[in-house]
C-alpha cells in the first residue's frame, strides 16, 4: 500500500470517530499539514469527507453510499431477512441480527428492532467485538487454527463487565464448548442488562458464513429463559440456510424445535 493511500484511510478512520480541524488530523497523524490538506482535498472532491462552515471535516456522503451497497452485496442478508422478522415476532419482539466475519470482527449485516422499551446498542455496518458476542463466539468458533490465532491476536479482549471473557485460553475452551452444542451465549459479557444465544448460517459446504442471534434485556427474560430460545433460533438459522440453497424448507421455524 502506497503511504498516500495509506494516510487517507488513517484520516476515513478518524472521522469515523467523529469530525476533526486541519491541525487536529495533522497533529494526529504526525504529518505537515500541507500533507493532510493535499489528501483531504482529493477526499473530498469524491465526497468521502465533507467540510462544514467552521472548517472541520467529517465523513461524507460516499460512504453512506458504499456502507449501504456493501451490506446490499451479502446475499445471505437478504435471503435471511424474512425469516428474522418472523424470529423476532415468535420470540415476543426480541432484537435478531444477523452478522458476518470481516477481517477480524464480526460486523451487524442485517438487525431487526425489538419491540421493547429496553434496547441494546447495536448499529449496522458497525463491527461487534469478537470475545464478547454470541455472534462473535459463533463467528470464530470453526475457523482453522491460523485463522483464528490471526482474529484472536487482533483482539484485545476488553473487559466490557464482569462477566467478560478476558483470557484468550478461556475463550478458546469457549470456542469448543460452543463447537460441540452448536449455539453460542453471551451472558451479559458485553451489556450488562443483556443477554443473548447465536447460532451458525452455513453454505452448502457446511462453511459458517453468519450467525443469528436474539438478544433479551434481563428485565423481560432471565439467561435461563434466554436459552430456552435456542429450538427458535437454530430452526430458524436451518431455514435460512435452507432457503439460500435454494431449497423449499417443509416446516415453519416457530415448529421445528431441537433440544437446547
Amino acid at each position: 500500500m502506497s503511504q498516500s493511500v495509506g494516510r487517507a484511510l488513517q484520516i476515513v478512520g478518524l472521522l469515523g470517530h467523529g469530525s476533526r480541524t486541519l491541525d487536529d488530523l495533522a497533529q494526529e497523524l504526525g504529518v505537515h499539514k500541507t500533507t493532510v490538506l493535499r489528501l483531504l482535498r482529493a477526499l473530498e472532491e469524491e465526497r468521502f469527507v465533507r467540510r462544514d462552515d467552521r472548517h472541520r471535516y467529517s465523513l461524507g456522503s460516499r460512504l453512506f453510499e458504499l456502507g449501504r451497497q456493501a451490506l446490499e452485496g451479502h446475499g445471505v442478508r437478504d435471503v435471511a431477512l424474512p425469516h428474522l422478522e418472523r424470529l423476532g415476532r415468535d420470540t415476543g419482539g426480541q432484537a435478531v441480527h444477523l452478522a458476518v466475519l470481516e477481517g477480524t470482527r464480526p460486523v451487524y449485516v442485517a438487525k431487526v428492532e425489538s419491540t421493547s422499551s429496553v434496547r441494546m446498542y447495536s448499529e449496522l455496518g458497525l463491527p461487534a467485538p469478537l470475545h464478547a458476542t454470541a455472534v462473535g463466539k459463533v463467528l470464530a468458533s470453526e475457523l482453522p487454527e491460523g485463522r483464528l490465532a490471526q482474529v484472536l491476536a487482533a483482539s484485545d479482549f476488553h473487559a466490557f463487565t464482569p462477566r467478560t471473557l478476558t483470557d484468550p485460553d478461556a475463550y478458546r475452551a469457549e470456542l469448543a464448548r460452543v463447537r460441540e452444542q452448536g449455539w453460542a451465549q453471551d451472558a451479559a459479557e458485553h451489556e450488562p442488562f443483556v443477554n443473548c444465544v447465536g447460532a451458525p448460517v452455513r453454505d452448502a459446504s457446511g462453511t459458517i458464513v453468519a450467525a443469528v442471534s436474539v438478544s433479551v434485556p434481563d428485565v423481560i427474560l432471565d439467561l435461563d429463559g434466554v436459552r430456552d430460545l435456542v429450538p427458535l433460533l437454530t430452526a430458524t438459522a436451518a431455514a435460512v440456510e435452507a432457503d439460500w440453497a435454494g431449497r423449499d424448507t417443509s416446516r415453519h421455524p416457530s415448529t421445528e424445535r431441537t433440544p437446547a
